[in-house]
């Protein structure tokens, strides 16, 4: 198995972005790695490079994933790991793969959202993009599905070895 000394965690506050942050923290005290944190803000219209403006402000967009960035890395802290966080706006598919060349990664560890094939092909979902676009190892993790009882931080810890993650 390789040495995971650099770890990436994907934040952006959502339930399966918490799975990311709490598997990712628990593998990185157990490994003693050092822990980065990413939030990534999607703005549609930036990412595709629209002619007019949004019409939400820069600075409120920015100041939103700054917000979720601090709260992963409070939530870091309260649990002993020293993180070093970094925001960007874009596309995720494109933001992660940039960071985590950028930042000499590892391992990369994201929440994966549970969807149905249908909503999949509506949607134009392209899953398998991240994997093409890194070369290192990515650890997708799956926390409880939905209309399961939600997990604390103290019952997450419990499930460390129950959790069902996938090393793809």
């Amino acid at each position: 198995m390789p040495a995971f000394n650099r770890i990436l965690l994907c934040y952006d506050g959502s339930r399966e972005g918490q799975h990311a942050l709490t598997d990712g923290a628990h593998l990185a005290q157990d490994l003693g790695a050092q822990v980065h944190v990413l939030s990534v803000i999607n703005n549609p219209a930036w990412a595709q490079g629209a002619d007019i403006t949004c019409a939400v402000p820069a600075d409120i967009v920015s100041d939103s994933v700054k917000s979720v960035l601090e709260e992963g890395l409070r939530k870091l802290a309260a649990r002993g790991i020293h993180a070093t966080g970094h925001f960007a706006i874009g596309d995720p598919l494109d933001q992660i793969p940039f960071f985590a060349r950028d930042l000499n990664v590892d391992l990369i560890v994201v929440g994966h959202h549970r969807t149905s094939r249908f909503a999949r092909w509506w949607g134009g979902r392209t899953d398998g993009l991240l994997l093409d676009r890194v070369s290192c190892s990515v650890l997708v993790t799956m926390g409880p599905e939905e209309g399961s009882d939600n997990l604390t931080a103290e019952d997450s810890a419990v499930r460390k070895t129950e959790s069902p993650v996938e090393h793809l």
